[in-house]
């Protein structure tokens, strides 16, 4: 059986590219960030399948990016470009969103190297896990 995980939406995270599905995506949406919310809640679980991937490892800390799709759009998962950047705290079971973005949002042509720097420069207490 899983823990069942705490979920903080940051607000770094709050600020940037979610109001662009906000506004894209309307309704659709709100399903979609419950259905978010919902997964990361069960991330051990989540961390089994292809949707989610561990980064880095620490001792309490891993660093995970996953995919979504979403609501009431045909794309995969995989297909939308959609990604999040978690942070599991294993230690206290709670699962902090640092990022949710599309790919097309962030510069340059390597994703990893992108979002890692956005998560160095607005999360002092991740810099040295990255």
């Amino acid at each position: 059986m899983s823990t069942n995980y705490s979920v903080v939406l940051e607000e770094f995270a709050n600020r940037h590219y979610i109001s662009k599905f906000k506004k894209k995506y309307k309704g659709a949406w709100d399903v979609t960030w419950e259905a978010i919310v919902e997964e990361f809640k069960r991330i051990d679980s989540l961390l089994e399948t292809s949707i989610a991937e561990t980064i880095v490892t620490t001792t309490n800390i891993k660093i995970c990016k996953t995919e979504f799709r979403v609501a009431k759009t045909q794309e995969s998962r995989h297909g939308s470009g959609n990604r999040c950047i978690i942070a599991v705290r294993e230690d206290i079971h709670v699962v902090h969103v640092l990022l949710v973005y599309h790919k097309n949002d962030l510069r340059g042509h390597n994703e990893t190297a992108a979002w890692k720097k956005i998560i160095k420069d607005n999360y002092s207490e991740y810099f040295s896990v990255l």
